[in-house]
């Protein structure tokens, strides 16, 4: 098989040419693009990798608390038929967990030390449907016997409260009870039955469950407040949360875990696509170094070019020349990139614990970040496009000295040589 003749110039010129010195610089030149190229792609790749798994394993921690979709009355009031919504919840082909739910806010106290908490009521037997946190502490959980008011608590509210299983703490409701000297908050002396440990400080320092009946009848209701579900997909969220809203009889409001946690979920995506636009202006200088190697590559081949264009080849074939010699250096530092940054990505959790040692330092500290080990997770819709980006600013960079070498004078060229 023949290749075009353009093509077959293009790559010779690309891998060495003359052997004069200045056309070892331009080599030099043309493999320190193709190496700038090349670490660019990587560094983009690598960087969205652990981006990605930073906020795979902090919405998975999260996740392990919040309920991919919540379906709540306004206003925290009691749903009017608990049952039907759930049997409607359910009727979606999506979702493959519900279990009722009681949530308020409250004051909780042990001694002189008082913190705010979100209490949360559940269902000890369902809750495993919904959460990931539930089915890990379901001995805990069991503990949570209606009327005996107990209490698990996120392990670092039980630190701050200093207080361990089997203690006492006051829980102080917000809606009080009216007397003649006014309106006296309602304490309830609650035993703790255990802890949890989310991995995710939020809910470990602000969470307080127990037994639906009891928060039922602690705050004054009439019934769960709301109802939690999980989903097949939890990306399909914010879809499911849309459809539920047109399908359920009652008016209730619905919202998806993307909501409740709207600002980290909007910063995440923000910080990634401005580390994306970053990183890629590298791949763009590398990529435009280009212009410079083809630039003075075109002025050392002026010969060349000038006895090819009196063999006949058109100012069309010449400019393919050289956008070939470009393309190629593109291409090839677009690939080693890819290898290159896929490699690291993959065997991140190799290669960082291998840094650390040598160098004695931790980059993730367990007291100050929740994740002591750093996480890649290398995805597809982040990678095709980088390499797509990579070519056509190598491609967009060649056309400016190609056209350069189309418009050469053959007569000029060859007038000294």
């Amino acid at each position: 098989m023949q290749f075009p003749y353009e093509l077959a110039v293009g790559w010779r010129y690309t891998r060495a040419g003359r052997a004069t010195r200045r056309n070892g610089f331009i080599s030099f030149i043309s493999g320190v693009s193709m190496l700038g190229i090349a670490l660019g792609v990587a560094a983009l790749i690598i960087v969205l990798s652990v981006m990605n798994g930073f906020q795979k394993e902090v919405r998975d921690r999260m996740l392990s608390v919040v309920s991919h979709v919540e379906i709540f009355a306004p206003q925290g009031a009691p749903l009017p038929d608990l049952e039907r919504t759930m049997r409607e919840a359910r009727g979606n082909p999506e979702v493959v967990g519900a279990a009722p739910f009681v949530s308020a806010q409250a004051l909780l106290g042990r001694g002189e030390d008082i913190k705010g908490a979100l209490v949360r009521g559940i269902d000890p037997a369902r809750e495993g449907e919904v959460t990931d946190l539930a089915a890990t502490n379901s001995e805990v959980l069991q503990r949570l016997v209606p009327g005996q008011f107990n209490v698990v608590l996120g392990l670092e509210l039980a630190r701050a409260l200093g207080v361990r299983a089997g203690d006492q703490v006051t829980l102080i409701a917000p809606s009080g009870q009216v007397t003649p000297a006014g309106v006296v908050p309602r304490l309830k002396q609650m035993t703790v039955a255990g802890t949890f440990d989310s991995g995710h400080y939020e809910y470990d320092s602000t969470l307080v469950m127990m037994h639906y009946q009891d928060a039922e009848r602690l705050f004054r209701l009439e019934g769960p407040t709301g109802i939690r579900l999980k989903l097949k997909d939890l990306n399909e969220a914010p879809r499911v949360a849309q459809e539920l809203a047109f399908t359920l009889s009652d008016r209730l409001l619905i919202r998806d875990w993307t909501q409740q946690n709207k600002t980290w979920y909007a910063a995440v995506q923000v910080e990634k696509r401005m580390m994306f636009i970053i990183l890629t202006l590298i791949v763009a200088v590398a990529a435009f170094n280009l212009v410079s190697t083809l630039v003075m590559s075109v002025q050392d081949k002026r010969a060349d070019i000038a006895i090819l264009r009196t063999l006949g080849a058109s100012p069309s074939s010449v400019m393919s020349i050289f956008v070939v010699q470009g393309a190629m250096v593109g291409v090839i530092g677009t690939l080693a990139g890819l290898a290159l940054g896929l490699v690291v990505a993959f065997n991140i959790d190799v290669i960082v614990p291998a840094i650390e040692h040598l160098l004695h330092a931790n980059f993730l500290p367990k007291d100050i970040y929740i994740i002591s080990k750093m996480p890649s997770d290398p995805q597809s819709r982040d990678i095709v496009p980088i390499a797509v980006i990579s070519l056509i600013l190598s491609f967009v960079a060649t056309i400016y000295p190609s056209w350069r070498a189309s418009r050469v004078n053959p007569a000029e060229a060859l007038r000294y040589e």
